[in-house]
């Protein structure tokens, strides 16, 4: 997986001598992401720095990677990431007259930038980031994933650039400020509740994120964005019983593919469908197959808003059927309320957190990295198959993003200072994102009302919803050295399932149908009649307990975050917190938050 770092302009971007330094600070800051090796390279006005998890050529695929011609730098390059085509690219840019000295799918992306400029990512399959520096053009390439699966951030200085993984690594350069702006405030809470990321945008002024499937070149004429993928509609001709073979072996194909590695592999194993559908299709290629679940002691209750019932039945039943040596990981509601692991998982992601959510997720993904550098995952399934129970026709026809129906009910803004919340205006703030999204979306002649409404919903959940999801898989996977891959995000599994009838996807009269008669042969009929049941979260009182006595003493200490809020409505929230019917999470967690993530970045408040 790894991380990447860099700067790329004149040399006066900084005071002179600095840079080399400033190169090794910034790095610095993704030794999480990188645990297998650490180097940088500087020369003229460019450097890149790069952390490395080595999971395909442990021995070759150092980096950053160079391509000389007459003892002469023409190409570096910093890449992040996986491409699971690269045996095929070898061979095409060999028969192109490229030589290559590794394994390495980075020496691919190497020379597959140097064959094809601009239109190298278009021909890689995987999940990547990459900038690329050449110094006779003086020219800057920064490109991402067609879905965003790795982050990439960058702002200007004057006449440079400075770029990173993450945005703690571009803040780690002695040029960058740290300023809070409206704008920027409104992504930081929207971004978590209820989960709006606007491509491109970030919470600090200024840093601005690569957007998913786009490519930004910066030269000392300017800066150009060109965006190489996007979801287009086209024609489905094929009959249900086609699309069902179509999907199954697409997902196989993709499921293969990602489990190849140098390094050892698992599945995450919920017994869902999504990732029971993973599991079942890994194991003839996987040799002995390993699989992990988590237990957070979460039960069904009429506070979560999807519902769930308790995961363990269902993974035993699946570990039984495909005989894979199982792991389950047992965390304590204890464990999951401690400032400590809070605060951990807030300067990982660089934003709010999902409470236990996220704790208990960074736990899981420890566990795992006791023994797989890598693991496969079900993220995307709902959003690509419609497994949510916002897909509904209702919520595809209403004027604001799907989940608002479920997942925005709670007016956090009630606990922000009256006039900073005015400010925010958060309501006109989201319907101004909702417009801008649905003009992206475009439909074939001939498309019922009806059917548009539904590929509006599926296209936002996957392009504003989801980058949320996959934004807190990379930071907390990548926290502890794990590498996460997603193969339900195989690019053709997504424009062929996207482009699908919604009367197919739901053909049985439940959501998901698509997937589940795709693998109706693969596993138990508990497991391909369980509800959808989301990723737990902890019940246990003595959590909710923590989280207010944390409110308690930070209003008793008057933390950074009392100067936004609304401290009368935190003292009512923390009287409604004490009651027995119900567990206002979002609120306390929101408070607990902000104030962690002021402590962090000590940003200039512009607001």
């Amino acid at each position: 997986m790894c991380g990447l770092v860099g700067y790329a302009g004149f040399a006066d971007c900084v005071p002179q001598g600095t840079e080399h330094t400033s190169l090794k600070e910034m790095t610095e800051t993704l030794a999480c992401r990188g645990p297998d090796a650490s180097a940088v390279w500087a020369e003229d006005a460019a450097g890149l720095g790069h952390t490395r998890l080595a999971t395909v050529d442990l021995v070759g695929g150092r980096q950053p990677m160079l391509l000389a011609r007459d003892g002469r730098t023409v190409l570096a390059v910093a890449f992040t990431g996986e491409v699971y085509n690269h045996a095929r690219l070898r061979g095409e840019l060999t028969a192109l007259g490229h030589r290559f000295t590794t394994r390495s799918d980075s020496e691919v992306v190497l020379h597959a930038i140097a064959a094809w400029g601009e239109q190298a990512p278009a021909r890689l399959d995987g999940m990547f980031a990459y900038a690329a520096w050449e110094p006779d053009a003086r020219r800057l390439t920064l490109a991402r994933d067609r879905f965003g699966i790795k982050p990439l951030s960058y702002t200007r200085i004057r006449d440079a650039v400075v770029f990173g993984s993450e945005p703690k690594a571009v803040l780690a350069h002695p040029a960058v400020g740290t300023r809070l702006e409206l704008d920027g405030l409104r992504e930081l809470l929207l971004s978590a509740q209820p989960m709006i990321k606007t491509p491109g945008r970030s919470a600090f002024a200024g840093l601005n994120e690569v957007a998913a499937g786009t490519v930004v070149t910066v030269t000392p004429q300017g800066a150009r964005t060109h965006r190489y993928w996007s979801l287009t509609p086209v024609e489905h001709c094929d009959d249900l019983p086609t699309t069902i073979a179509r999907v199954r072996q697409l997902l196989q194909e993709a499921v293969t593919g990602q489990l190849a590695a140098d390094v050892p592999v698992s599945v995450l194993l919920s017994g869902g469908l999504d990732s029971s559908a993973i599991a079942a299709l890994a194991r003839p290629a996987a040799g002995t197959l390993h699989t992990l679940s988590v237990d957070v002691g979460s039960r069904a209750s009429s506070e979560d808003a999807m519902g769930r019932d308790p995961d363990g039945p269902y993974a035993e039943m699946m570990v039984g059927h495909l005989g894979s040596a199982h792991r389950r990981v047992r965390l304590a509601a204890g464990t999951l309320a401690d400032p400590a692991h809070r605060a951990r998982v807030g300067r990982l992601r660089d934003g709010l957190t999902l409470g236990d959510f996220d704790t208990s997720l960074l736990q899981l993904y420890r566990a795992v990295r006791e023994d797989f550098p890598v693991t496969l995952a079900g993220d995307g399934a709902d959003e690509l198959f419609g497994g949510y129970r916002w897909f509904t026709p209702r919520a595809a026809t209403a004027e604001s993003f799907p989940w608002d129906s479920v997942l925005g009910r709670a007016d956090l803004t009630r606990l922000l200072d009256p006039a900073l919340a005015a400010a925010l205006d958060l309501p006109a703030h989201r319907a101004e994102l909702h417009r801008t999204a649905c003009t992206e979306i475009e439909h074939l002649p001939g498309t019922t009302p009806a059917e548009a409404a539904l590929r509006r919903d599926s296209y936002l959940n996957l392009t504003r919803f989801l980058p949320c999801l996959l934004d807190r898989a990379d930071r907390l996977s990548m926290g502890v050295g794990l590498e996460v891959r997603v193969p339900f995000l195989d690019h053709r599994l997504v424009e062929y399932v996207f482009n699908a009838p919604w009367g197919f996807k739901t053909f049985d009269g439940r959501e998901k149908s698509l997937l589940r008669a795709a693998v109706t042969d693969l596993l138990p009929e508990p497991v391909l009649a369980r509800r959808k049941s989301p990723y737990p979260m902890v019940r246990d009182p003595a959590y909710r307990t923590a989280l207010a006595g944390q409110v308690e003493r930070l209003l008793a200490d008057a933390g950074p975050a009392t100067d936004l809020l609304d401290t009368t409505a935190v003292r009512s929230l923390l009287l409604e917190a004490t009651g027995a019917d119900r567990f206002p999470r979002e609120g306390l967690e929101l408070v607990l938050d902000l104030d962690q993530w002021l402590r962090t970045h000590r940003p200039t408040l512009h607001l």
